[in-house]
């Protein structure tokens, strides 16, 4: 749910042991800040240039990242979309698939989910430290690969290292939801965000937003991002915003949207 791309340049080496990726979070937003209704009956509300517009942007990631909840709630596989993006791959020296990477703290995720009808990509768990054991063997079983934080919290720099040298992995897309964007970016870990502005309103106090968690009790410490590209398709906007306070540890593909 980004500015589509129709092009993705060579990317940087692969990251020195101990970096994390460079993260990009990509959502769609309504006009008054909500990623979904209340009762989260609505979760996809973009046109279909969003669409297009996120498997694009798929295309320039080594992984994708979506909490558990996100991934039971939207039937996501985190998929790459059609040939023409797994030939983009292809031609930017990337896999043929991104590596999945679901945050389920619990162990709890589904076995019903539809990440698992899809073959292919890998699938990676970042674990809580308390997780239970069954459960994760359980996850294991399904195939999947599990990671657990030493802790009673996902420690995310640690597993977006741990991320990079066990799989190379050097650009990172995140899809949600909200819990779990406002921790990457309370752990600092967030270097790029990209928004599709839909002009509708879901209102309620309880609808999710793009960061679901206590970030910062003052203006002074709240988490700075500065526009640095608008584009506007029919009645929707997309937003590149990257970090206000720092360079950005790895250069990020550059977009282009094609023709709708």
């Amino acid at each position: 749910m980004a500015t589509p791309c129709s092009s993705i340049e060579s990317l940087p080496g692969l990251p020195e042991a101990g970096q994390r990726p460079y993260v990009v979070i990509n959502m769609a937003m309504t006009a008054d800040g909500k990623v979904a209704t209340a009762g989260r009956e609505v979760t996809t509300f973009g046109s279909p240039h969003d669409k297009k517009a996120l498997y694009a942007l798929r295309a320039t990631a080594d992984a994708l990242l979506c909490g558990a909840r996100t991934v039971e709630e939207t039937g996501a596989t985190l998929g790459t979309g059609s040939s023409e993006h797994r030939d983009a791959r292809r031609r930017a020296g990337l896999a043929p698939e991104p590596v999945r990477v679901v945050v389920s703290g619990s162990g709890s995720l589904s076995s019903e989910a539809e990440l698992w009808k899809r073959p292919g990509a890998p699938i990676v768990i970042f674990s809580a430290g308390n997780a239970s054991k069954p459960n994760l063997q359980r996850l294991r079983n399904l195939g999947a690969e599990v990671w657990s934080s030493p802790g009673s919290q996902v420690d995310f720099p640690a597993a977006l290292a741990w991320l990079a040298d066990r799989h190379g992995i050097r650009r990172l897309v995140v899809e949600g939801g909200g819990r779990v964007n406002a921790t990457l970016l309370a752990a600092d870990c967030v270097d790029e965000i990209r928004l599709t502005w839909v002009p509708r309103i879901f209102g309620g106090q309880a609808a999710p937003t793009i960061a679901d968690g206590p970030l910062a009790a003052c203006l002074a410490d709240a988490v700075r991002f500065r526009l640095v590209r608008v584009r506007t398709v029919g009645d929707e906007r997309f937003l590149q915003y990257v970090r206000a306070d720092r360079g950005a540890i790895s250069r990020p593909a550059e977009s282009t949207p094609p023709p709708v």
